[in-house]
């Protein structure tokens, strides 16, 4: 199973995952769910992927080998096309073009189509946004509504980020409730797992990108774990008992 989770913020973007494949007991595998696609100066994109891996890296393959336009015919890759709208467009086109290739042969084996892939990022000049392509192909947009997404776990680390996230929260803030949110989630689940990755990007920076690799002895994730669990249980505490008993 997989965890990931996207904030849009004023001040940018923040996408976190884990990298958990297979919780089987003897066979675990570590996977990185986050993929980056820079071009410095002009465009910073990222996805988050959750379901069958083979058709997540089948995906993200197409989307940098390219496919025509069904307009123009024009060959586009997740580095040429003109916005973000045409990048969630590409990533569903190919989204599609995976089942077209594989998915009669997967519902012989009685394996499902099972992908669901996030997509953050901007072009230079241009707005930052944030999508979540469905294994349909069809994909919705976070809003100044609803400033974050989830795919993948995502009931036991929900409640936190709707009672904290707006679209106003910094940052730095953002990273704490993100992490507090894969917390709760590591917690109550354990197909998703460490370690994790974490991509930051400054709103309008192109370039100004923060990727950092979280394992289990991680010394910022561990301090957010300790005081997390510290706060709950003083903040449970705090409430007075019901009059009735």
């Amino acid at each position: 199973m997989t965890y990931c989770v996207g904030l849009l913020l004023d001040e940018g973007l923040v996408m976190l995952g884990d990298t958990r494949t297979n919780a089987g007991f003897d066979n675990i595998s570590c996977f990185s769910k986050l993929q980056k696609f820079h071009v410095p100066g002009e465009r910073l994109m990222a996805t988050l992927t959750a379901g069958n891996l083979a058709i997540s890296q089948a995906v993200i393959n197409l989307i940098q080998d390219g496919l025509p336009d069904p307009e123009s015919g024009q060959v586009e890759t997740i580095y040429t096309v003109p916005t973000m709208f045409r990048a969630a467009a590409l990533v569903s086109e190919a989204v599609r073009r995976v089942y077209r290739t594989y998915g009669e042969a997967m519902k012989q084996q009685d394996v499902s189509f099972d992908v669901s892939i996030m997509l953050g990022g901007q072009i230079a000049g241009r707005t930052l946004r944030l999508f979540h392509i469905y294994a349909a192909g069809n994909f919705i947009e976070a809003t100044a509504d609803t400033p974050y997404l989830q795919i993948g776990e995502h009931k036991y680390g929900k409640p936190m980020l709707d009672r904290a996230i707006t679209r106003e929260t910094s940052l730095e803030e953002g990273v704490k409730l993100a992490l507090i949110s894969m917390d709760s989630t590591l917690r109550s689940n354990l197909s998703v797992g460490m370690p994790l990755d974490l991509l930051v990007y400054r709103n309008d920076s192109i370039d100004g990108i923060v990727e950092q690799r979280m394992d289990e002895d991680d010394k910022y994730f561990t301090s957010i774990r300790q005081q997390w669990a510290k706060a709950l249980s003083e903040a449970h505490r705090q409430i007075p008992p019901p009059d009735w008993l």
